[in-house]
C-alpha cells in the first residue's frame, strides 16, 4: 500500500499528468502531424505552455503552498496575442472525461489571465528544503514532433529527496512485456499505446494504461533480472548533442551487449527500463560544462530505483536534486538493474578514463 502521507499527492499527480497528456496528444494531431517544418517549434511551444498550465492548476488547487520548478515562463505569451489565444483555446477545452476526476483536479482554469499567472508559478529556484514539484510538460520535444517518444513528467521532492514520480508516455506500448524495438523512436502513435508510470518512495513502481478519464487499474513493475549482460537492451538519446553515442557504443561492446542500442527521446527511457522492456540507460556527458535539469530526471530516477534499479552519475554518485534547478553536483546518468549497475559503472569509467589518458 502507498504511504498515506503521499496518497493524495500521487493521485493528483497521476490525474494531472493524464489530463496534460490529453492536451499534448491534441496538439500533436491538430498542429504537428504532417504540417510542420522541421525548424518550426510552435507545436512544442503550444504543448509545453498548455500542459504546464494544466498541471500547475491542479497542484495549486490541492497544494497551494508548494513550490514549483518548471521550464516555461508566460512572458512570451504576454507579447504574442495569437499564441496566447491558441494555447488558451486548448487549455479551456481540455478536460478529463470522468467528471469526478476532473473535479478532483479543480476543474477548468478561470480565464486567460489566470492561465498566465499559473504558468509563471513554475519559477521556484529549487533547493534542499520544503516541498518542491518539478515539471517537464513535454520532455523529448523532437520525439514529440516526429511522432516518437516523449513524456509528460512530474516529480515531488521533499527536502531535496524525490518522494513521488509520475511519467505520462503517450506513445509507449501499453503492454509491459513488449520489448523495446529499434523503431520505437518514430511513428509510434497508433492504438495500444499510452502508459502512466508512477512511484512513491519505499512503495515500488507501477504502470497503468493512459486513459482520458479516471485512472485505469495499475500493475506493479520491476526491472528484468539480468544474469547475462550480453542479453541486455541498451537505451540512449536520439540526439548526439544529448549524449556521447561513440563512447556508449564502445561501452556496449565492452559489456558484451550484442543487440543494437535503442534510441529514443525523453524519460520514456526510464519507464521502459523500469518495466523490463529495456535494461540499461546511459546519458554520458557531451560537454564538460553542461548541467542536467532536475525536471528531466526526478520522476524517472525514482521510478527506476523503486523498480529494483540503481541510478547514479558517471562517478557513482546518486543524482542530487537538492542544489537548485540543475543537477549541478552530477555528471551524466547511468541507470541499470541494481545487480549489474556496478559492472556497468566500471566499464563507463574505464572508457571515459581511457579518453582522458
Amino acid at each position: 500500500m502507498v504511504a498515506p502521507a503521499y496518497a493524495s499527492e500521487l493521485q493528483v499527480a497521476q490525474l494531472a499528468v493524464q489530463r496534460a497528456t490529453i492536451l499534448t496528444k491534441r496538439v500533436f494531431h491538430e498542429k504537428a502531424k504532417g504540417t510542420v517544418d522541421k525548424n518550426d517549434k510552435s507545436p512544442v511551444t503550444i504543448g509545453d505552455f498548455g500542459a504546464q498550465a494544466l498541471i500547475i492548476a491542479a497542484l495549486q488547487h490541492h497544494f497551494p503552498n508548494d513550490a514549483i520548478v518548471a521550464e516555461e515562463e508566460a512572458a512570451e505569451l504576454r507579447d504574442n496575442e495569437q499564441l496566447k489565444q491558441t494555447i488558451w483555446d486548448l487549455v479551456r477545452s481540455t478536460k478529463l472525461d470522468d467528471p469526478a476526476a476532473e473535479e478532483l483536479l479543480g476543474g477548468p482554469i478561470k480565464d486567460v489571465d489566470s492561465m498566465l499567472e499559473i504558468i509563471d508559478k513554475g519559477n521556484s529556484p529549487g533547493g534542499a528544503s520544503g516541498r518542491i514539484w518539478a515539471i517537464d510538460p513535454i520532455d523529448g520535444t523532437k520525439g514529440f514532433l516526429r511522432g516518437g517518444q516523449y513524456a509528460v513528467c512530474l516529480g515531488l521532492m521533499v527536502d531535496g529527496d524525490v518522494k513521488v514520480g509520475v511519467l505520462g508516455c503517450p506513445n509507449l506500448p501499453v503492454d509491459d512485456a513488449a520489448r523495446l524495438t529499434t523503431d520505437i523512436g518514430a511513428n509510434a502513435t497508433d492504438e495500444g499505446r499510452g502508459v502512466v508510470f508512477s512511484a512513491v518512495q519505499g512503495h515500488g513502481a507501477t504502470s497503468r494504461p493512459l486513459t482520458s478519464g479516471a485512472l485505469a487499474p495499475e500493475k506493479s513493475i520491476s526491472m528484468r533480472t539480468l544474469d547475462d549482460l550480453s542479453r541486455a537492451t541498451f537505451c540512449e538519446s536520439v540526439e548526439a548533442g544529448h549524449s556521447a553515442h561513440d563512447d556508449q557504443a564502445l561501452i556496449s561492446q565492452k559489456l558484451g551487449i550484442t543487440e543494437p542500442s535503442v534510441r529514443m527521446d525523453s524519460q520514456a527511457k526510464y519507464g521502459s527500463i523500469a518495466r523490463g522492456a529495456g535494461d540499461i540507460y546511459l546519458r554520458l556527458p557531451v560537454k564538460a560544462t553542461y548541467q542536467e535539469k532536475i525536471w528531466d530526471h526526478a520522476a524517472g530516477d525514482l521510478i527506476v530505483r523503486e523498480a529494483g534499479g540503481q541510478v547514479t552519475d558517471i562517478h557513482g554518485k546518486r543524482l542530487d536534486f537538492s542544489v537548485g534547478r540543475t543537477l549541478a553536483n552530477n555528471k551524466g546518468v547511468i541507470a541499470a538493474p541494481a545487480a549489474v549497475h556496478e559492472k556497468v559503472l566500471q566499464v563507463v569509467q574505464e572508457v571515459l578514463g581511457a579518453k582522458k589518458a
